[in-house]
């Protein structure tokens, strides 16, 4: 398994008004996701500790009680051992596009079968973000998507939108630009959509976690709901939607 791979994101769940729907403690459960991940070879990104260093990895196995789990090891025997030696390894991968993070304890090599491999404590506690009720659209590169959100002193934070959907956006602004909380409501946001002008709109931040990029830079990434949105934006969006699925694929066809 490589290890000079591009990590995935960390990413924090820090304040979430329905925080419990997003955590799987049910032992059976997590054994059940781990070995999905197992089944399919997901790739895992497993940060040593609390150190930015990290190994590529994934489930080989998982005990028949589901309380140990086998993890692949890399090429560097270095970084092999430094794993071996924390006390945990927090772990991020997806499956089906779902987010999943999770933090396996006291691991240390072993044998699975003829080969080396980490085993570990499987966790107590499993981050799964769940699929939303509606289409999300993620925010094309071509052309940047921001919603203004007006700030305590009355100012306003360009936040860059990284999905859209009819329901509302998440964004992702730097922890100093603004100080966002979970249930908060910000009225007057201004959502620029390129070719249809800007709609106006009361967001609700539903859940708030902390990413750090692959250049080390901490975000705070924000899930925000639409509240008493016009007819009129609300098919304003549905018609930006639409019209960027629509160009991705006619540019999918001619490529």
């Amino acid at each position: 398994m490589a290890d000079n791979a591009h990590p995935a994101q960390k990413f924090e769940l820090l304040q979430s008004d329905d925080f419990e729907q997003y955590l799987l403690h049910e032992r059976r459960e997590i054994g059940y996701i781990l070995r999905q991940l197992a089944a399919r070879r997901s790739m895992i990104t497993a940060y040593i500790g609390d150190s930015a260093r990290f190994l590529m990895t994934s489930v080989l196995s998982v005990s028949d009680d589901d309380r140990s789990v086998y993890l692949d090891i890399g090429s560097d025997d270095a970084l092999n051992n430094e794993a071996a030696g924390a006390n945990s390894l927090l772990c991020l991968t997806q499956l089906d596009k779902v987010k999943v993070q999770f933090s396996v304890t006291r691991p240390h090599l072993a044998n699975f079968g003829k080969y080396p491999a980490l085993l570990a404590d499987t966790p107590e506690v499993l981050l799964r973000l769940q699929r939303r009720e509606y289409y999300r659209l993620t925010a094309p590169i071509a052309h940047s998507l921001v919603c203004r959100i007006p700030s305590p002193n009355m100012s306003r934070v360009e936040a860059r939108v990284i999905d859209i959907s009819g329901g509302g956006v998440a964004v992702i602004v730097p922890p100093r630009d603004m100080a966002l909380s979970a249930d908060e409501k910000y009225m007057d946001c201004r959502l620029e959509l390129p070719e249809f002008g800007p709609v106006t709109t009361t967001l609700r931040v539903r859940n708030i976690f902390r990413i750090t990029s692959r250049s080390g830079t901490d975000m705070l990434r924000a899930g925000c709901q639409f509240e008493d949105l016009p007819v009129p934006m609300a098919n304003a969006i549905q018609r930006y939607i639409l019209r960027v699925e629509r160009d991705r694929k006619a540019r999918e066809i001619n490529e």
